[in-house]
């Protein structure tokens, strides 16, 4: 046996270096593992906010495209009662048309109204806007749960490997561990769109 200067075996100092170093690896991992785990609850709770806000934003343009429509059907009735009644006075008929030019304008603040953000133009680029946030949250949060389940894998093998003493599992760990680093970084940047993921 090779003994050093302690009276320590040779080989057990080395064990121990080699487990040091899975330890620090082993919380390395578990470091990416709590920020991967921090994505995926974001990313989760993002798309359900914006699926929210969206849903809101879609219903309030529902009800105003509902207005202007009512409003569009009174314009035509009140143009054909103005086009079947000749015999009008003028005072009826210029009241019949102050009342249309009334309701067309509401109908054009219905359609567009940039001042308050709430035409339906408007309403309709903020319900596209938020259903594009929602999908890009959604597209993030299948990556987070991959990467969380194989940074776990490795941290249990990496664990293993230390009181099996094997490099068949630290090597299958470290492979685990970099598949969940990189699951990690695509979920939040979506460099790579991987089938049946994202």
């Amino acid at each position: 046996m090779v003994w050093d200067d302690l009276g320590r075996e040779a080989g057990d100092e080395n064990q121990r270096d080699r487990d040091r170093w899975i330890g620090v690896y082993i919380g390395v991992l578990a470091v990416i593992l709590a920020i991967c785990s921090m994505g995926g609850g974001n990313a989760s709770k993002e798309a359900t906010l914006k699926n929210i806000e969206a849903t809101n934003v879609w219903g309030f343009f529902q009800a105003k495209n509902m207005r202007r429509h009512t409003l569009r059907l009174e314009v035509d009735q009140l143009e054909l009662t103005v086009l079947s009644n000749p015999a009008l006075t003028a005072e009826a008929r210029a009241a019949i048309e102050a009342k249309i030019a009334d309701y067309k304008k509401i109908d054009a603040e219905l359609t567009s109204n940039p001042k308050t953000n709430e035409g339906l133009d408007e309403l309709f680029n903020r319900g596209k806007a938020l259903e594009a946030e929602r999908d890009v949250a959604m597209r993030q949060d299948p990556y987070f749960d991959y990467g969380e389940a194989l940074l776990q894998i490795a941290i249990v093998l990496g664990g293993v490997a230390i009181i099996s003493g094997g490099s068949t599992l630290l090597i299958t760990s470290a492979v685990m561990g970099a598949l969940g680093t990189f699951m990690t970084i695509n979920g939040f940047s979506l460099f790579l769109d991987i089938p049946f993921i994202g």
